[in-house]
C-alpha cells in the first residue's frame, strides 16, 4: 500500500520547498517510486511540462529529483498573483480563469474537488507521494475550505511533519502555536517537528528541544543546518537571491529589475552559478546605469510593472543604456516592455482595457488575448543549441532586428519570449561574451567548464544528504511505511 507525508510550515519561507525536494531524492536514490504533490500553490514561477501543461517550478524540480515526469497532477492548482486582489488561475495545467478575492470562495469546492482527485491519482500510481503544504497549516480564518494544508492530509489520512524557521527566531512558539490553535482532528495527524536553517552549536538547541517535546508530545525529528548553497527555484520574492562569489579577478555585474510582480526570476539562477558573474536584484536606478548588463525580467502585470518603471526612474535609466551602447536583456514581459507598445484590450491582465508605450528599444509590439501560448522551444543562436519555455498571454508582433531566440535583437538590446533560455551553457557563454564586448570588458571572460544542469543535480544530492545525515530516517519510513 502506498504511503504519504505531508510537509507543513510554521509560516512561509520555512523550508518546506527545499525539505521536500530533499525527501523526493532521498526517496529516489532508495529506489523508492516516489512523486511530489503541492495542491495548490501560488506563484509567478512556473513550468511547462512536455506535455504542454503549466505547473509551479518547485514541483517541477521536486520532480526532477525524484526522478518522475513533471506532470500537472503534481499541482493541480496553481494561483499567479496580479494584484494583491487578482489572481490568474491554471487549473490541471490549463487557464481556468481571472478571479479575485471575492469570486474565490466560490470557486474553491471545484478545485478542492481538482486537487483531491490530482493526490489519489498519484497515490494509486507511484509508492509514496511527499505533500508540500502551502503558508501555514493553521490558517485559522482559511481551514473551513482548505484542501491544501490539513484539509488534504484528513482527506488522505496523511501524517504531517511541522517545519520551523529558526533562523527568524520564535521557533519553539511557532511549532507551539501551530499545533495547539488546529482542531483537535487535524493535532492527530501532526506526527513531529523539524527545524531548519540552524546556525551554531547544536548542543545549546537541546534544551528547547526537549522542552517542546514535552509540550506537544511530538518528537522533533532533526535540525537541518543553514545550507547557504542549496536554495532553489524560490516559490517568491520573499527569498530572492543576491548571487556573491568569492573569486579573484574582474566579474561582470548584472542587475536585474525587481518588478513588484515580477515572474520566471529563475530565469537568472543560470547567470548566478557562473563563478564570475554577480547577480544582483534591484529597483535602483543607478544601480541599472551602472551594470554590465540590464535585465528586464518576466512580469504577471506588465502594463502595471511597466508604469511603476516609469515611476521609479529606471525606464529612463535603461534607455540612456540603449544610447550609450550597453547591453540589456528582456525577459517575456521585460522583452514586451522593451518593444514599441503594449495592449490589453480585452482585460486579460488589467482590470479595465488598457495600452502604454513601450521603451521603444525593439521592433516589436504586444497585444494581450485570452489565449495562452504554453510550449517547449528549441532552436541555434550563434551556432549553440538552445531550448526554453513559453508562457505568455501576450501575442507579440516582431517587425524587424537581428534574429535572437524567441524574440529579436537590436544592438546590444536582446528581448525573448523563452524562459530557461539561459540554462543552454554554450549559448550563455556566449551571450555573456557579447555584454562583455558591448559593456567594454575588455578584461572579462567566461568560466569555460560552468554546467548549470551539474551544478543543479550538485544542490539536490546536497538536500538529500542532509535529510540522510540530519533527520531521523527510521521514522520517517515508518510514517511513509516502507
Amino acid at each position: 500500500m502506498s504511503g504519504s507525508l505531508l510537509v507543513a510550515g510554521t509560516t512561509s519561507d520555512a523550508g518546506k520547498s527545499v525539505l521536500t525536494t530533499g525527501l523526493c531524492r532521498w526517496l529516489h536514490r532508495r529506489g523508492v517510486r516516489v512523486a511530489p504533490f503541492k495542491a495548490q500553490n501560488m506563484s509567478n514561477n512556473s513550468m511547462v511540462t512536455v506535455d504542454g501543461a503549466e505547473i509551479g517550478r518547485a514541483q517541477w524540480i521536486q520532480a526532477l529529483a525524484a526522478g518522475a515526469e513533471p506532470e500537472s497532477a503534481m499541482n493541480p492548482v496553481l494561483l499567479k498573483p496580479s494584484s494583491d486582489l487578482r489572481s490568474h488561475v491554471v487549473l490541471m495545467g490549463a487557464p481556468f480563469g481571472e478571479l479575485d478575492a471575492s469570486a474565490f470562495g466560490s470557486a474553491r469546492p471545484r478545485l478542492a474537488d481538482a486537487a483531491y482527485a490530482a493526490y489519489d491519482d498519484l497515490r494509486g500510481r507511484y509508492d509514496v507521494v511527499v505533500c508540500e503544504g502551502a503558508g501555514s497549516p493553521t490558517e485559522i480564518n482559511l481551514r473551513e475550505h482548505d484542501f491544501v494544508n490539513m484539509g488534504l492530509a484528513q482527506h488522505g489520512s496523511i501524517p504531517t511533519i511541522v517545519v520551523g524557521d529558526i533562523d527568524r527566531g520564535g521557533v519553539f512558539a511557532a511549532m507551539y502555536g501551530t499545533l495547539k490553535l488546529m482542531p483537535a482532528d487535524d493535532q492527530t495527524l501532526v506526527a513531529g517537528f523539524v527545524v531548519n536553517k540552524f546556525r551554531g552549536d547544536r548542543a545549546l538547541l537541546q534544551p528547547g528541544i526537549e522542552m517542546i517535546e514535552r509540550a506537544c508530545d511530538r518528537p522533533v525529528l532533526g535540525v537541518v543546518p543553514w545550507l547557504p548553497d542549496v536554495w532553489l527555484d524560490s516559490e517568491d520574492s520573499l527569498a530572492l537571491p543576491d548571487s556573491g562569489h568569492l573569486v579573484s579577478g574582474p566579474v561582470l555585474r548584472v542587475a536585474v529589475v525587481r518588478f513588484p510582480r515580477i515572474s520566471n526570476f529563475t530565469d537568472l539562477d543560470a547567470l548566478a552559478v557562473e563563478p564570475n558573474v554577480r547577480v544582483s536584484f534591484t529597483d535602483r536606478p543607478a544601480e541599472v546605469r551602472e551594470a554590465d548588463l540590464a535585465v528586464l525580467p518576466g512580469s504577471r502585470a506588465t502594463l502595471a510593472d511597466l508604469a511603476w518603471l516609469r515611476d521609479r526612474g529606471l525606464a529612463d535609466a535603461v534607455v540612456e543604456r540603449h544610447r550609450a551602447g550597453r547591453p540589456v536583456l528582456g525577459i517575456c514581459g521585460g522583452f514586451q516592455m522593451l518593444g514599441e507598445r503594449v495592449e490589453d484590450p480585452d482585460s486579460v491582465e488589467t482590470v479595465s482595457p488598457a495600452s502604454a508605450p513601450g521603451l521603444g528599444l525593439l521592433p516589436a509590439s504586444t497585444r494581450f488575448v485570452p489565449g495562452k501560448v504554453l510550449g517547449r522551444p528549441r532552436g541555434t543562436a550563434w551556432g549553440e543549441p538552445v531550448a526554453g519555455y513559453e508562457i505568455h498571454h501576450g501575442a507579440v508582433d516582431v517587425r524587424g532586428g537581428d534574429p535572437f531566440p524567441g524574440g529579436c535583437a537590436a544592438g546590444a538590446i536582446w528581448g525573448t519570449l523563452w524562459h530557461g533560455l539561459l540554462e543552454a551553457d554554450g549559448f550563455r557563454r556566449r551571450l555573456l561574451s557579447e555584454v562583455a564586448t558591448a559593456a567594454g570588458r575588455s578584461d572579462w571572460a567566461p568560466c569555460p567548464g560552468t554546467s548549470f544542469a551539474a551544478h543543479r543535480e550538485v544542490r539536490l544530492e546536497a538536500l538529500a544528504d542532509a535529510v540522510e545525515e540530519h533527520l531521523d530516517t527510521a521514522a520517517l519510513e515508518r510514517l511513509l511505511r516502507l
